[in-house]
């Protein structure tokens, strides 16, 4: 199957590049060991991942994107696939509270990262929310029901990931029939 992109974008913007950090839950998902210890994805599963998230979250009216570092990648994509978003610090009881004036109930969670976006993974599990999460070498894969595996850390490989999650869940809706019809490109999602 062809590339969401091509494999050289991926590369470029360190998608494949994990950390020396492995957890066991991660192991599934590395390539292979370069010689300085960090870990590298396979692209074919990061790519086959991204295709299968944007499905799922395609069927999704009501979708929360939480982010405590990707102020504009996240923002970008809520924007663009009419979803919630949450950057910066996750306001505890925004899930399980609904005496909270900010209390919300989405369908599903996408987090950028289940360690830095600790509090939303956790009240998502306690409303029984699934959760998306892009997930490094370094993250255990419990509370996450899907893991998109890539380097979370990178800005510009989130913007590339978040770039392509869009443009994808817009054409699994019908918005757009062809990739080529998306007019917005990865810089859009870099954070300036």
């Amino acid at each position: 199957m062809e590339l969401l992109i091509d494999k050289h974008k991926y590369l470029q913007y360190g998608v494949h590049i994990g950390t020396a950090v492995k957890t066991a839950s991660m192991r599934r998902f590395i390539y292979k060991i370069l010689p300085n210890g960090l870990a590298v994805f396979n692209i074919n599963v990061i790519d086959s991942r991204i295709r299968l998230a944007a499905k799922l979250l395609a069927g999704y009216k009501e979708i929360l994107l939480a982010s405590r570092r990707a102020k504009k990648p996240v923002e970008t994509m809520a924007k663009l696939i009419e979803a919630r978003a949450v950057v910066g610090r996750f306001p505890p009881g925004m899930l399980t509270n609904p005496s909270y004036e900010l209390y919300y109930e989405p369908e599903v969670l996408f987090v950028t990262d289940p360690i830095a976006d600790s509090q939303a993974v956790e009240e998502a599990v306690k409303s029984r929310i699934p959760v998306i999460a892009l997930c490094n070498t370094f993250n255990t894969l419990s509370n996450v029901d899907l893991a998109i595996p890539c380097n979370n850390r990178g800005r510009k490989a989130v913007a590339l990931v978040l770039y392509l999650l869009s443009r994808e869940v817009l054409r699994e809706r019908g918005v757009i029939k062809r990739r080529s019809e998306f007019k917005l490109s990865i810089k859009d999602f870099l954070e300036s």
